[in-house]
């Protein structure tokens, strides 16, 4: 091998060797980076993380932050990540999922996996702007309006919908357990109903409160006018014959 060929050689390999060796270089703490011809695949698996790291590369577009003790999304939580594709959240401890979680990363994001976590509630709004497929069975699901509201939006996304099973819900014949593409009521409408009855219970109510009130100053007056005639009855009347008395003795003077 000539000279000039090794240098190639040389060239090459050490190109070679920065695309598969980790690059450590801004890589959040505890989590590893790896180099790829599109971008950074950011892995923090098993890293017993608490939160969701705030130093990740903003050329990232894997990144895994599954099997940790991450508890909550901030919103934003991903902002500065234009080219994140792909984002494991799966086996932590998210409890809920707010409007703005995922803010920065719905047009690019093409699989979002929050399945094995805590998750029972999301807002509505959750998932509107996202194109990804999402994964969020095994979690224990409140099968409300709100989430009926999340997953209409997900039409492209029938998969994740049908892994949804219910752990509790506003309906009396629920079953724990339940798949919620079984249940056909609407929701919504169960809400506004009870709603409604709540409205009309309450107006009874007051009602109820004005009646009684009436009754009552009614029953009032009359206890006073009987008082009052009463004491008229017993107040003394005139002695009779008393003014011819008097009549006859002015004549005799």
């Amino acid at each position: 091998m000539t000279l000039p060929d090794a240098c190639v050689f040389c060239l090459v390999s050490g190109c070679l060797l920065l695309l598969l060796l980790p690059a450590t270089r801004g890589c959040p703490k505890s989590c590893v980076c790896i180099r790829r011809s599109d971008g950074l695949d950011v892995s923090c698996s098993h890293a017993r993380l608490r939160a969701v790291p705030s130093d990740i590369p903003a050329d990232t577009v894997l990144l895994r932050l599954d099997h940790n003790l991450i508890d909550a999304v901030p919103d934003r939580a991903f902002r500065g990540l234009a080219r994140l594709r792909e984002l494991n959240l799966s086996h932590n401890a998210v409890e809920t999922l707010g409007e703005g979680a995922l803010r920065g990363v719905e047009s690019t994001l093409r699989t979002l996996d929050l399945s094995h976590n805590r998750i029972s509630r999301v807002h509505r709004d959750a998932f509107a702007r996202l194109h990804a497929r999402v994964l969020i069975g095994d979690n224990p699901w409140h099968c409300d309006c709100t989430l009926q509201q999340a997953l209409r939006v997900m039409a492209h996304n029938h998969e994740a919908a049908g892994r949804v099973r219910c752990h509790s819900s506003p309906l009396l014949d629920h079953r724990e357990g339940q798949p919620f593409l079984t249940m056909d009521a609407d929701l919504c409408n169960l809400a506004k109903r009870t709603t409604d009855y709540a409205m009309l219970v309450t107006m009874f109510g007051w009602f109820a409160m004005v009646v009684s009130y009436v009754v009552y100053y009614v029953r009032q007056n009359q206890e006073d006018a009987r008082r009052h005639l009463e004491y008229l009855k017993s107040l003394p009347s005139k002695a009779p014959g008393r003014p011819e008395e008097t009549e006859d003795a002015s004549t005799a003077v």
